[in-house]
């Protein structure tokens, strides 16, 4: 890759972002090394759920620096993975600024960390904002949403706020979806959907099993599913259908037809990953206590439904109103370690 070796900015830019919760589900890859998403997806983005991040580029690092941290814990310095793909994200925006200065970044989570909450989602997000900034770059819309992707496919979805939908860039024409590494408009990105702002809506999330790191990371364990599961082509079939009848349901605020959807959504995915050879299994035996006590609220007028990611935690949309009996439930289940209740989060935004 060439470098033009223009200076590098020194003054650094912090952003925060908030990790969103997929509706309709997004799973699985149709390009590796574009992070093109194999189907569109539909998510509420979070306010309780923030990445903080600070990005600065340094001509006098020697290589890329990565420190992470935890709300309530120091930072730790990052490397291998972690590092190594952060460095390799790092040079698309080094390439698009024309500059070569490595870069020292610290971002700090106020939730766990790789447990199933959206981590990657909220710390993509805030990278991308944060570092094409520092870069010197005024990245907005689509144009940052396909930065964050390339990071993390669901980090696309947490530079808006609100209800977002997420399209796969597919076209049929092409082949490659419009996203080709010589294309200068890729399609596959994130936007935002009329409709949280004026909605009382809350998420209910059920920690289960103290946030630890899940077994099967999104990536790997997506890659697994697409190849091993034979439920895996009947998942992508649904993932269209589900996105028409959750934009319709938002449209006219209509919980009970959106909250079906996100169940139906959430089991797919996850049959699939079960399916998969060997499965992959995120659910312990308080994720389907949770899932058991949802339906039994239901059935009593409770408006709650829930949804899963990949790991063993329990979401569950409801109204502002009913918030704090869905999470008197959820509370009193052994295996349940934290309640975080959310209203709808705004866009990725720069703090400094």
């Amino acid at each position: 890759m060439s470098r033009t070796g223009r200076a590098a900015p020194t003054a650094p830019v912090t952003a925060r972002a908030h990790a969103n919760i997929a509706l309709v589900k997004y799973w699985g890859k149709r390009d590796r090394d574009l992070n093109l998403p194999a189907a569109g997806s539909l998510s509420l983005t979070l306010a309780a759920l923030t990445t903080t991040t600070t990005v600065r580029f340094d001509r006098d690092l020697s290589a890329d620096r990565l420190v992470l941290a935890e709300r309530g814990q120091g930072g730790r310095v990052q490397t291998g993975a972690a590092l190594t793909r952060l460095s390799a994200w790092l040079d698309l925006v080094r390439a698009e600024a024309g500059i070569d200065a490595h870069a020292e970044v610290t971002s700090e989570n106020d939730f766990p960390t790789a447990s199933g909450l959206a981590s990657s989602a909220s710390a993509y997000a805030a990278l991308a904002l944060a570092a094409s900034r520092a870069a010197g770059l005024s990245l907005a819309g689509p144009a940052l949403s396909r930065l964050a992707r390339r990071g993390s496919g669901s980090a696309a979805r947490s530079i808006y706020g609100g209800f977002v939908r997420m399209h796969d860039g597919a076209v049929p024409s092409d082949g490659d979806g419009g996203d080709s590494p010589e294309a200068r408009d890729p399609r596959a990105y994130a936007a935002p959907i009329e409709g949280a702002a004026t909605w009382p809506l809350r998420m209910v999330i059920a920690v289960v099993g103290g946030g630890v790191a899940k077994s099967h990371g999104s990536r790997d364990a997506m890659e697994h599913c697409a190849a091993t599961s034979p439920l895996y082509p009947g998942w992508l079939a649904c993932v269209p259908d589900d996105l028409k009848r959750a934009e319709a349901a938002i449209a006219v605020r209509d919980l009970g037809a959106l909250g079906e959807v996100a169940e139906a959504s959430a089991l797919a995915m996850h049959a699939a990953a079960i399916a998969s050879r060997p499965a992959v299994l995120y659910w312990q035996p308080a994720t389907l206590a949770c899932m058991a006590a949802v339906r039994e609220l239901r059935a009593r007028g409770v408006p709650a439904y829930f949804t899963m990611d990949a790991g063993p935690h329990v979401k569950v949309l409801t109204e502002a109103a009913s918030s704090d009996q869905v999470a008197t439930a959820l509370r009193a289940i052994p295996g349940v370690t934290d309640i975080i209740v959310s209203a709808p989060g705004g866009a990725a935004e720069v703090l400094a």
